[in-house]
């Protein structure tokens, strides 16, 4: 555990640990079923309830179904990396392969190297060079994103752009586990597609555009402000007090702090942790505190939260 909690944290956290729910993991096992039942329920259901209808309720489930991906990597519910594998590989969001995510996403919590472009692969700034190189509408397209708004318009066509071009790369080098993995995600997703198809009222093309793109849409609300930069890595990542149904489908993640110094604690004793030592959080972050997401809205949808480009890079 972090050397600065306190010993009476320290023993919060193994109390919860040792917990029936903490060592059952219950509520994470819950989640896994129900997505695993709720998505192909929806599909049969869906030539009853119509496309439309259907489509507008896979996008929330598609929406957990990654915070649910994020919690499997982590190492929940179980302890073994290929059991948590197997458990979060279906492509039901289609765009990320599961190592993809679970190698990036491990590589983002190297806290020393948040926000910085090159070396956090999540970071959305872009360095003096990059900046310098980037033509005008992507220049407006990176503006954009920097507002509510646009980053549901724009994050995902930047995102996929960002990782067509990577990937390719990495392909076009003859990198063997690229082949192995988009290989894998592809033929996974040929069997997936091939089920919507056959058994449910949306084309794989309407699944493909009107759900999973709005699910990554969604998701990408929640890292719209999760980091920015800042001299000590501590405050460069977010508290958002965010309410139901966010805080639910993003599985808490916006207590995202809580979640980079705690990278093992599980979704459902964030909360409780977090409240326990609110002030302390608060002041740990260097005050980066966000009210909840109608807040973002409210105050920059038409004003950019921040510059694209890194300030200190």
């Amino acid at each position: 555990m972090p050397n600065y909690l306190d010993d009476a944290q320290r023993e919060e956290i193994v109390r919860l640990r040792a917990s029936f729910k903490g060592r059952t993991e219950w509520p994470t096992w819950l989640l896994l079923v129900g997505v695993y039942t709720g998505w192909p329920a929806l599909l049969l259901a869906s030539p009853h309830l119509g496309a439309w209808l259907s489509t507008l309720l896979m996008i929330p489930l598609l929406v957990l179904w990654m915070s649910v991906q994020h919690e499997v990597l982590h190492g929940h519910p179980t302890r073994s990396l290929r059991l948590n594998k197997a458990l979060g590989y279906a492509p039901l969001a289609v765009w990320y392969p599961y190592t993809l995510y679970r190698d990036t996403h491990m590589q983002h919590h190297r806290d020393e190297d948040l926000t910085v472009p090159g070396r956090d692969p999540e970071s959305r700034y872009l360095s003096e060079l990059q900046w310098k190189q980037t033509g005008t509408l992507m220049r407006v397209l990176r503006w954009l994103d920097k507002t509510p708004p646009g980053r549901l318009v724009f994050g995902v066509p930047l995102a996929l752009s960002s990782l067509f071009v990577g990937e390719t790369r990495r392909l076009l080098r003859g990198e063997r586990q690229a082949w192995l993995m988009w290989s894998t995600h592809g033929s996974f997703l040929i069997l997936m597609f091939t089920f919507i198809e056959r058994y449910s009222a949306m084309p794989a093309v309407h699944y493909l555009l009107f759900c999973s793109v709005p699910a990554l849409a969604v998701s990408m609300v929640r890292s719209y402000y999760e980091h920015r930069p800042g001299e000590q890595p501590q405050e460069r990542t977010v508290i958002n007090e965010a309410s139901w149904p966010w805080a639910w489908l993003f599985l808490n993640l916006n207590l995202h702090l809580v979640h980079h110094d705690l990278p093992g604690l599980s979704w459902y004793h964030m909360p409780r942790v977090y409240r326990a030592r609110r002030e302390q959080w608060l002041a740990r972050s260097g005050g980066f505190l966000v009210a909840g997401y109608a807040e973002l809205f409210r105050r920059h949808s038409f004003n950019p939260i921040d510059s694209p480009q890194h300030p200190y890079v």
